[in-house]
């Protein structure tokens, strides 16, 4: 008897190991897609997982099954030789491509609908054109929004001819492409004031954040929340009461599940001073009013925990907010990270990274994304600037719907490369039980993929290394997206090609 439980047990942990561990599938390199090769992961439409492409003016589309075997590889041979911008929109059976070019001395808005196969069955159709009189292939005009549960889609334009009214030109789809609203309205602007944070809704509202720097753009003094409903030509804008304290780059996260917006920033007592703790607030986008605002200062146990190598006062002045998660509770958790450059050649500062680098849209230059976008750029490896990339500590953040601080943890990391970050940072998975964090480790003068796992109440585990790590892959985590409940894809260079690496937890 005494020897079958024994048996039971091994065949326990044999079943339980096979249960948890990772799977680890690359994709071989393909002939086309070297370094420089721009690219997009699309997510998984029907059984297959697809990659958008580009060399130059080639463009393709790799379809690979699940085992990631490439099965096709679809040339868009009907797209013009340069394109602006191009945005991706995933659904279980299909796909949009939403892309802009420039033609003479207009630019076009585009959208194309592909199958599962990446083939286009139909023509593509025209969303919008705007003559601007001259031609660049920077020359960006529209963006594009998509709702949380991909109902609804968004394609929008700012006027910036006038500096005191901007105009907007939405366009809202439903996940259909069927066009439910298009509108143009105005909105007051002045050289201190910005747009941030764009966001649609499950039910179509449009909004973001309209934040009033300092003269040098250091600091936001004043804030407001800027709401367009579906079907209503014009904004309504709530002020937040920010004028308490110097707040740093705001973020917003839309809450669909109760209508609310969730506000966070680092705050500051005094110019360049250093971070006390975090500014957060709450906002019903239905009502349009503001539920709360405070101030959680950061205690001397979290700052000691997060400090890495600076002193205690001074831990968070290198931290930048990366994402704000929703909880079931009505709360939120924060993640930031460390990071910070060191050059021979120019000093840094927090400021003008954030600012100087566009952190939305000033009178002259929009920025879609606001700060903090990850988006590869195959060129960037080959910085002649003589940067060090420093990227360390992680900080979760758990706060309840009240605002108040819950838990707090920290994944400690030190990372650092010359002339490029593209190996460095991390990319966070979440798998519903938990939150994965996967960043590379320098171990022997190599790079590891470390996978590390916070639970619901805050607790952390290192994990076990990922199994089938291939020692000639070298891993992009930050440029990883999640294609399904417990299965994310990673770009990999081999050998001087882009590959893909998909993991299944």
């Amino acid at each position: 008897m005494r020897t079958f439980s024994y048996l039971q047990l091994l065949v326990l942990l044999l079943l339980s190991g096979g249960l948890f561990a990772q799977k680890v599938t690359y994709t071989e390199p393909e002939r086309d897609d070297y370094k420089s090769t721009e690219f997009e992961i699309i997510g998984k439409v029907g059984s297959n997982i697809l990659v958008y492409k580009a060399n130059k003016s080639d463009y393709a589309i790799s379809v690979y099954d699940n085992a990631m075997q490439l099965k096709d590889r679809v040339t868009l041979d009907f797209l013009p030789k340069k394109l602006i911008s191009v945005d991706f929109i995933s659904y279980a059976d299909k796909a949009y491509m939403i892309y802009q070019f420039q033609r003479k001395d207009a630019v076009y808005s585009f959208a194309a609908t592909f199958n599962s196969e990446g083939q286009f069955d139909n023509a593509p159709v025209m969303i919008d054109s705007t003559r601007v009189g001259y031609s660049t292939k920077e020359n960006k005009v529209y963006s594009v929004q998509v709702s949380e549960d991909k109902s609804k889609i968004m394609v929008y334009k700012i006027n910036q001819d006038k500096e005191d009214n901007n105009v907007f030109y939405t366009f809202l789809y439903d996940h259909n492409l069927n066009l439910i609203n298009n509108s143009r309205l105005g909105i007051a602007m002045h050289k201190r004031l910005s747009l941030n944070n764009f966001n649609l809704t499950n039910d179509g509202n449009f909004i973001f954040t309209q934040l009033e720097r300092t003269q040098n753009r250091d600091y936001t003094v004043r804030g407001a929340v800027v709401i367009k409903k579906p079907k209503v030509d014009s904004f309504e804008v709530v002020m937040l009461n920010t004028n308490t304290s110097l707040l740093d780059d705001l973020r917003l996260k839309v809450n669909n599940s109760n209508s609310q917006v969730t506000l966070v920033a680092f705050y500051y007592k005094q110019k360049k001073g250093n971070v006390e703790g975090l500014y957060i607030g709450k906002f019903d986008y239905t009502t349009a009013q503001v539920q709360y605002e405070r101030l959680m200062a950061f205690g001397q146990d979290l700052k000691s925990n997060a400090k890495g190598e600076a002193s205690t006062s001074t831990a968070f002045n290198d931290y930048f907010i990366r994402q704000i998660v929703n909880t079931n509770d009505g709360g939120f958790l924060i993640t930031a990270e460390s990071y910070y450059t060191t050059s021979r050649y120019q000093p840094w500062n927090r400021w003008n990274y954030m600012y100087g680098g566009g952190g939305g849209y000033y009178p002259g230059f929009y920025n879609p994304y606001g700060f903090g976008g990850r988006y590869y750029n195959p060129y960037y490896w080959n910085d002649s600037q003589g940067n060090r990339y420093h990227y360390d500590n992680i900080v979760i953040l758990s706060v309840d719907g009240e605002g108040s601080p819950v838990w707090s943890n920290v994944i400690r990391k030190s990372q650092y490369d010359d002339n490029a970050d593209l190996y460095l940072s991390y990319m966070m998975v979440n798998v519903g039980s938990e939150l994965r964090f996967l960043y590379n480790d320098l171990e022997r003068r190599s790079y590891v993929l470390t996978d590390n796992s916070i639970s619901p109440d805050g607790k952390l585990n290192r994990l076990p290394l990922l199994r089938n790590l291939d020692k000639g892959f070298s891993w992009m985590p930050q440029y990883g997206k999640q294609i399904g409940a417990r299965s994310v894809l990673i770009p990999v260079v081999y050998r001087n090609y882009i590959c893909f690496a998909k993991i299944d937890f």
